[in-house]
């Protein structure tokens, strides 16, 4: 087994970036010029700023940027694909890998450490040979033992149950069944310029799960590296807006420090009062 922490994850931009379409897109709607012309012209830095401040962001569609993504869980995959304005690739997890599938499993730090202690019926318990356990303990056999268990040894315990089912060949599509969130997910993220801010508001919140916060965080980095002039803006709302729309779900660390869009209305009301 292989385990990751929360915030190992890997992200790297595969395409976007470098020549910039929205400017070229954007003229095209109101040029009289011909298509060669546009698209011969020189690039429009102020045209690109002034169609992201204005909110009309239809011309930054026409950017798309692939990222590749390892070391996340499914945890995060589930949140990751509510957003549908985007394609997904993501690994098989039904295919036969013959025993080669690696068992990678990403949890956070705050769990690793926690155990607990449960009852496990004797009853069930057999010896490597196959005899029972109760047929060594005489009549002193208690009914249940306590077991103490941690993340690690849940985790261990699955991963034999399904290598043991693979050696008998049930099917992988079928033994996934049984594997937990924590296991890793691989992929490519698809997502135009637009798709991506409206994305980043919400993932690069502070409320935001800390592990798709991680993999919003360094897809915002990226972006900005390689389309500054788009992403110059991008992040989350209360960088947007000026305001956190959550208000009574903004994050702790916020409160007092940005405000909610109920106290900005409340300002911008008794400023017109």
């Amino acid at each position: 087994m292989n385990l990751l922490n929360v915030g190992d994850g890997k992200v790297v931009l595969l395409a976007g970036g470098g020549k910039i379409f929205t400017d070229i897109a954007a003229k095209f709607v109101k040029s009289e010029r011909s298509l060669e012309e546009i698209i011969a012209s020189p690039y429009d830095k102020k045209l690109v700023f002034n169609i992201i401040n204005s909110g009309h962001k239809a011309a930054v569609e026409f950017d798309y940027f692939i990222f590749g993504v390892e070391g996340y869980s499914r945890v995060t995959e589930v949140q990751l694909v509510r957003k549908r304005i985007a394609s997904y690739l993501l690994k098989s997890g039904r295919v036969n890998k013959k025993g080669k599938r690696s068992f990678d499993m990403v949890l956070p730090k705050n769990i690793q450490g926690f155990s607990t202690n449960f009852e496990v019926p004797v009853s069930l318990l057999k010896l490597p040979d196959g005899t029972p356990l109760s047929e060594h303990l005489g009549d002193s056999c208690p009914s249940h033992l306590s077991l103490q268990a941690d993340a690690l040894f849940i985790l261990r315990l699955i991963e034999s149950w399904y290598s043991q089912g693979v050696n008998e060949e049930i099917p992988e599509e079928d033994l996934r069944y049984l594997k937990p969130q924590a296991t890793e997910f691989k992929g490519l993220i698809g997502m135009n310029a637009h798709a991506l801010m409206d994305w980043f508001a919400v993932r690069c919140c502070k409320r935001a799960q800390a592990e798709i916060r991680d993999l919003a965080t360094k897809m915002l980095s990226l972006c900005k590296e390689a389309a500054p002039d788009l992403f110059a803006q991008a992040g989350p709302n209360c960088k947007i807006l000026g305001y956190c729309p959550e208000n009574d779900y903004q994050h702790k660390e916020c409160r007092g420090k940005v405000p909610t869009k109920s106290e900005a209305l409340a300002i911008l009301k008794k400023y017109h009062n």
